[in-house]
């Protein structure tokens, strides 16, 4: 049995394709379009499934989306009744989307999938938004049972869940509705720190360890009233999102002294400690809804889905002051996932498929699910494209590129399948030498083209992570923060300054290019299992030099979604100042490439995230 998930028209649409209950396929739309959180119907995420399964137009047993329309817009009404005539404006903007196209999505989709050859099954299946992140969660993972907390935004009404979770059943227990949010919360400091929302906010968690918590009282005065279970009602006198176009109004600018920053202006001090006292406000949030998960369900362990299960500093406190013996989240927590969760449900809860799992694997794959490339393909472009590479296989290909990154080279890693999901794991990466000093203002200013306080993350061997960091279980999916231990260097003390460049450039360990201000990391540990070309290449880096660690980051430019093709991975090489492409076994020197011709300003191509 065929289910294809669907999540779209709002932000992060994705294809996932199920097979008699096994992930084939899974893809965000921005790969194919090059749109970043392109929210149309997803057509070629949705070929790629099928073609990955192996199928015609004609051999899909059902759709499932994911979310419920109707519902969320009967909470658009309601909303603006409340509110009115104050939320004339925001409503208007969104009237004419839902009566053009979210009033129909039975049809839309019918029509969309006609258009890529594909023919509607019969079934069609709408679970609720929180449904399908609770499914991403829990399906996948390697529990038979499970408490599954989930936080976001808003789906159609709530914005936080606790499910529980027992072999293919899946039922939510309680629920927290809109407008009180902790994902809206966290988007309102987004928003006022000056950064862009539904894409800012892991700028906001990066930019939190610089700060001190010198606003959390004053947010627990006068924003927020949490409860011991974790629950909370939010004074919707200091938010602007319920009747207007932007996250906060001028009460909430009058209690953090003064207004919004203005995008790409500078950070201060106040921005700084902002971050982190909404920051620390979270985490506390998340331990308390945790506990009372803990309390309904009686369960070990835990499964997090929705965007604030993307916040690896909560993950990483979760995991180490929280009440589960383990903690499993999913990696595509956001509403991209929602597509594998609505089919995941549509499998298990609809059809009453029963799920089989393995103990401490989980069934993602390694997150590996979109496309992949044959060497002979990518030779057979690379001819016909004039430019040179290096064929290299095995040993040569790790010992090759070790020796390159040892040198301070950085690289463009194109390896095997794309990941799903917002983190680059070692299939979309660029990498280098976490040991220099200098490597991570070279990868923000010169090749990645963004803020200089942004830290970037290290990719070490799975059997290594405890010689590095403070963390005695894998961590597969980057979603996890926490302490470089052993290798840290002399306490640097902190300074209380106004210019972060004062703080940025200070050496904390032996892996300086990964260790942030606070001597963390947001951790990926490789597996041979899952992705055995790029174990090889940290292996034979840390036979050359004794360190089992790179820097990975994701193989984009700022605005740009990541790379998933040949052609999209040779152009941001080009347009950057990496040194070495990597494409499957060929490896391509920039100085052996011909001259670079761009029409236009490709800085002009992407808007800034």
């Amino acid at each position: 049995m065929n289910i294809l998930g669907i999540s779209a028209y709002y932000h992060d649409s994705a294809a996932c394709l199920i097979q008699d209950g096994e992930i084939i396929a899974a893809a965000q739309e921005e790969r194919f379009t090059r749109k970043k959180h392109d929210e149309d119907f997803p057509s070629n995420a949705v070929k790629y499934c099928l073609a990955e399964a192996g199928l015609s137009g004609d051999e899909l047993d059902g759709v499932a989306f994911y979310d419920k329309p109707i519902t969320k817009f009967v909470r658009i009404l309601e909303t603006f009744m409340c509110v009115a005539p104050k939320g004339v404006r925001p409503y208007m903007v969104a009237l004419p989307m839902w009566v053009k196209k979210k009033l129909h999505i039975p049809l839309k989709i019918e029509e969309s999938l006609e258009a890529c050859g594909v023919k509607m099954p019969e079934n069609l299946y709408f679970p609720e938004h929180h449904e399908s992140h609770a499914a991403s969660a829990f399906y996948p993972s390697p529990y038979e049972s499970a408490a599954v907390l989930t936080i976001d935004g808003v789906g159609e009404w709530a914005s936080t869940t606790i499910a529980h979770g027992k072999g293919n059943e899946l039922h939510i227990l309680k629920e927290m509705r809109f407008p009180h949010s902790l994902g809206l919360l966290y988007s309102a400091f987004t928003y006022f720190t000056g950064f862009r929302v539904n894409s800012g906010e892991y700028k906001l968690m990066g930019l939190a360890p610089y700060g001190e918590p010198t606003y959390v009282d004053r947010i627990y005065e006068h924003l927020i009233d949490v409860k011991d279970d974790g629950s909370f009602r939010l004074n919707m006198k200091y938010f602007a999102y319920l009747d207007d176009l932007k996250m906060t109004n001028n009460r909430f600018a009058d209690l953090f002294d003064g207004p919004p920053r203005k995008p790409e202006s500078l950070i201060t001090r106040r921005e700084m400690d902002l971050a982190r006292s909404i920051q620390v406000v979270t985490e506390e949030i998340v331990l308390k809804l945790a506990n009372h998960a803990k309390e309904l369900t009686g369960e070990s362990t835990c499964c997090l889905a929705g965007g604030v299960a993307l916040n690896c500093v909560s993950n990483g406190r979760l995991l180490s002051e929280g009440p589960f013996d383990d903690i499993w989240i999913q990696p595509a927590a956001g509403d991209a996932g929602g597509a594998l969760g609505a089919a995941t449900m549509a499998w298990h809860m609809a059809e009453g498929n029963p799920r089989t799992v393995i103990p401490g694997k989980d069934a993602m794959k390694g997150s590996y699910l979109g496309p992949d490339f044959s060497d002979e393909e990518i030779g057979a472009w690379l001819d016909a494209k004039g430019y040179k590479g290096h064929h290299l296989e095995g040993d040569e290909w790790a010992d090759t590129l070790a020796a390159k990154i040892a040198d301070e080279s950085v690289v463009g890693l194109l390896n095997g399948r794309m990941e799903f999901g917002p983190r680059a794991l070692g299939g979309r990466s660029i990498i280098g030498d976490a040991r220099s000093p200098k490597m991570q203002s070279v990868m923000n200013l010169k090749i990645k083209y963004r803020e200089s306080f942004r830290p970037f993350a290290p990719s070490c061997l799975e059997e290594r992570v405890n010689d590095f960091f403070d963390l005695d279980r894998p961590s597969p999916y980057m979603l996890l923060v926490r302490d470089v231990q052993k290798h840290r260097l002399v306490e640097v003390e902190r300074t209380r300054t106004d210019d972060m460049r004062e703080v940025i450039n200070q050496a904390r360990s032996d892996v300086p290019a990964i260790t942030h201000v606070d001597n963390s990391a947001r951790i990926q540990t490789v597996s041979k299992e899952t992705n055995p070309r790029f174990h090889a290449l940290l292996s034979a880096f840390e036979k050359q030099t004794g360190y089992g660690i790179l820097i990975n980051t994701s193989f984009n430019v700022r605005g740009e979604p990541i790379v998933c093709t040949p052609e999209d991975a040779y152009r941001c090489f080009m347009r950057t100042e990496m040194d070495v492409l990597v494409l499957n076994g060929w490896v391509l020197y920039k100085e052996e490439q011909p001259e670079w011709q761009d029409a236009a300003n490709w800085k002009d191509e992407y808007v800034l995230d």
